[in-house]
């Protein structure tokens, strides 16, 4: 995976590091098992992960689109008036890719005037929300 200068996005996590990491689906499991633990009456309650992966044929994937499914939807999105929009990868990028619509997701996100990011791994992320719950505080 190529990091792209142009993107308005942050990118949290060691791109430095290369290595044996557990799957996307196993650190996003991590992520939302601590986030409702952590935040059980607020931002465990409203995170989501929206599931737009997977093949699909054409009838199926176009009653989606009907249906309101946006390609390139972030793995971790949580509404408020700052909104975090948050991709997560492997820790060690190189072992994926952006899938198609991602990247202008997270831009047209970042327009919107959410918190954008990019999170390599379950602890890059969780230092994301950090950072976000951090920034909507100074923002009250």
């Amino acid at each position: 995976m190529k990091f792209n200068p142009k993107n308005k996005f942050l990118v949290y996590g060691d791109l430095e590091f290369r290595g044996n990491c557990p799957s996307e689906t196993i650190e996003q499991i991590t992520f939302f098992n601590r986030i409702r633990a952590q935040y059980p009456k607020s931002y465990g309650i409203i995170a989501t992960h929206i599931r737009n992966e997977g093949k699909r044929h054409h009838g199926a994937t176009t009653k989606a689109k009907a249906e309101g499914m946006t390609k390139g939807a972030s793995d971790i999105i949580i509404p408020g008036r700052v909104s975090f929009v948050c991709e997560m990868k492997r820790r060690d990028h190189t072992q994926c890719r952006f899938q198609e619509g991602q990247e202008d997701y997270l831009n047209a996100s970042h327009s919107a005037g959410a918190f954008v990011c990019v999170a390599l791994g379950v602890d890059a992320a969780w230092e994301a929300l950090q950072h976000w719950v951090l920034e909507i505080e100074d923002v009250k």
